[in-house]
């Protein structure tokens, strides 16, 4: 069995980071954070692009094309 065969976990970092007590963090590195968590942000956005013009691009590639005689 490969490791894309198994299920995803479902609590990944965004999960546990979203359940983290913040009353330890000073104000600069709630502001780093803030900062780190915006360019990921980016970084998912840029891949789900990606992945949304790769998924179109197939889609076009694999229509059926109409008969263009017209005959069914």
């Amino acid at each position: 069995m490969h490791d894309d065969d198994l299920p995803r976990i479902r609590e990944d970092a965004a999960t546990r980071l979203s359940g983290e007590a913040l009353d330890t963090y000073s104000q600069d590195e709630l502001t780093d954070r803030i900062a780190l968590l915006e360019t990921e942000i980016e970084r998912v956005r840029a891949h789900f692009d990606k992945a949304a013009d790769h998924r179109k691009f197939a889609e076009t590639l694999f229509k059926p094309n109409p008969d263009p005689a017209g005959s069914d």
